[in-house]
């Protein structure tokens, strides 16, 4: 076959990723939840039908899901294989939800269909959505106390929910009876189901316009050329051994920290990772399943080298080594529901602390790296119905060579985004009294850290029972170069005049509320870059007067006085104050 002319190889690329993307769409208008709908907590790509690997993802879908994904589809494959061919036909669809095969926790429900084209299996359409509840103890799943995957709710191993196009009633019955607020989900499996028909009719027509053979050499070039891409951006990295650590507060039951201890070894155009040295299993729901411990550190790379067009040879110089005997390579039975929200924004933290020290121009400080799980489940007496909400928020990113870091940003593994407080009110029996910037939060350095935010939800009618996972509530996201941390998440129940905060700080579950009640969550902030001292004075008087920082903030970090009118950003300023700056 000639040589593929490179317009003709941008324009399939391109078509590929649009078909991933119109998948998005009708998962995103169709879906019931708010989480989906609103939140975008979802992700449909293309699929490699000999190994599962990425072919393409959609621009709207969560970069966690990138990675994951990839070991979710090649566990449908192995599935198939180990009952033969035959057992594979059009209009088939799979549903997955287990850790342990290619997943993440239980909420993160995945959808998996053969593709075919002209009688021949092609690849593969997948996609996942985060259902706000799929049983077990907790309503919402975000358990902070469970001992075992069991008490977190439904596993399901690959099973057909539909065979030949027609949906498997006895399967969705068996779903259907071991979840809350059964009635809800229906919109959203009928939402994922749309999204892959979409997707199969937009491959077909792109097949058809430019050949089989045509589109099947393009995805082979891509993947070459991705490999090519990230190859490039690791051969600047100087060759060495680096080392990094990053933390989590707790398992949410024992109260020590969880240490995550990286040394990368960089030799030529390979990243080698090693987590070996890192805590052992833990009992709490803080352990991570392989597929996410690996997609965590394809992500955080992502994030590092942005330009890498996402498919699976921008993976192939990455090689993670599986660190068994921590709790990053969980096992059946472990509890794992805070491995994709939580853990995993821990791992891609402590692959930007380590790489910092090679390449600290690309890198930036610790983001809030939480996802500000919050679940209320309860009964509204004035719509008559029971209800489970699931919120997550934004927090500050770090600052980092040029700027200051990113307000209000979603978790490092998503582009997902708040869900309007307006949307949530309508939902649920429940009122947002406040969704604003939280001041002062953001780490002091060259360049300071982004803020998080702080709301508080007052609870208007009935009872419910109030969970949350989050992180750094212990163990701040740390500054980088000199800079300062950002602040610690908060979590803060207040009830008939008490004032409850849990002994895990941001990690509790079954709380009872009733009406009245009110919930305030401030996130964190990220971490500065660079010695505060060097800052310019301008910036820091700006941040005063707009209230981010006070007065004494810009005289504690930044060694600024700020009395009578602010000091003028010239030149002669700025000497004078670094003069009162060194004298301090």
């Amino acid at each position: 076959m000639k040589p593929i002319d490179p317009v003709t190889l941008v324009v399939v690329q391109n078509g590929l990723q649009q078909v991933a993307t119109e998948m998005d769409l009708p998962f995103e208008r169709a879906a019931f939840s708010p989480v989906i709908s609103e939140g975008f907590d979802r992700s449909d790509g293309i699929y490699s039908k000999d190994n599962g690997e990425v072919i393409a993802q959609g621009e709207l879908g969560l970069p966690i899901f990138v990675g994951v994904m990839q070991f979710t589809t090649r566990a449908v494959i192995e599935h198939v294989a180990q009952r033969g061919d035959e057992s594979l036909q059009p209009g088939d669809i799979f549903i997955i939800n287990d850790p342990y095969a290619g997943g993440t926790h239980l909420m993160d429900v995945k959808m998996v269909k053969p593709f075919f084209y002209r009688g021949r299996l092609w690849s593969y359409l997948s996609n996942t959505g985060h259902w706000p509840d799929t049983g077990g103890s907790v309503p919402g799943g975000f358990s902070s106390r469970a001992t075992e995957v069991q008490q977190e709710g439904l596993r399901l191993p690959p099973v057909k929910l539909f065979r030949e196009g027609v949906m498997d009633e006895d399967i969705l019955s068996i779903i259907l009876a071991n979840i809350r607020v059964p009635e809800e989900r229906i919109g959203d499996i009928k939402a994922q189901v749309a999204a892959l028909t979409v997707g199969e009719k937009r491959l077909t027509a792109l097949i058809d316009r430019y050949g089989e053979d045509i589109v099947t050499a393009c995805v082979t070039e891509l993947r070459h050329r991705s490999e090519q891409m990230m190859r490039a951006h690791i051969a600047k990295i100087p060759d060495g051994i680096y080392r990094g650590e990053a933390f989590l507060d707790s398992d949410g039951i024992g109260p020590d920290p969880l240490a995550i201890r990286l040394r990368i070894k960089k030799n030529g155009s390979d990243l080698h990772f090693d987590f070996s040295e890192s805590s052992p299993p833990c009992r709490g729901p803080l352990n991570s399943v392989i597929a996410t411990t690996k997609a965590a550190v394809y992500l955080a790379i992502k994030h590092i080298f942005p330009d890498v067009p996402i498919n699976a040879g921008c993976f192939e110089p990455l090689h993670i080594a599986d660190p068994h005997k921590t709790f990053l390579y969980a096992r059946y039975p472990s509890p794992v529901s805070g491995c994709a929200a939580e853990v995993s924004a821990r791992i891609a933290e402590s692959v930007f602390t380590t790489l910092a020290r090679a390449i600290p121009d690309d890198l930036f400080a610790a983001p809030a790296g939480t996802s500000g799980n919050l679940t209320l489940g309860g009964y509204d007496p004035l719509k008559e119905r029971h209800y489970i909400m699931y919120v997550f928020s934004g927090g500050g990113y770090g600052g980092h060579l040029d700027n200051d870091g990113l307000t209000n940003g979603c978790s490092t593994i998503g582009i997902s985004k708040t869900q309007p407080t307006e949307v949530l009110e309508q939902h649920y029996p429940l009122r947002f009294e406040q969704y604003a910037l939280r001041e002062r939060s953001g780490g002091a350095g060259k360049t300071r850290g982004g803020f998080g935010v702080d709301y508080r939800v007052r609870i208007c009618r009935g009872e419910g029972l109030l969970s949350y996972l989050m992180d750094h509530g212990r163990v701040a996201p740390p500054g980088l170069f000199g800079g300062h941390d950002g602040a610690r998440n908060e979590v803060v129940l207040e009830q008939d005049g008490r004032t409850y905060i849990s002994p895990h700080w941001s990690k509790d579950e079954d709380i009872r509320v009733k009406a009245g009640d009110l919930i305030t969550v401030r996130t964190p902030g990220g971490g500065g870059y660079g010695d505060p001292l060097d800052r310019d004075p301008a910036l820091v008087c700006r941040d005063v007067a707009r209230g981010y920082f006070t007065v004494e903030d810009a005289e504690r970090d930044y060694g600024v006085v700020l009395r009578g009118a602010p000091p003028a950003a010239d030149a002669g300023a700025t000497a004078r104050l670094r003069e009162s700056r060194a004298r301090r």
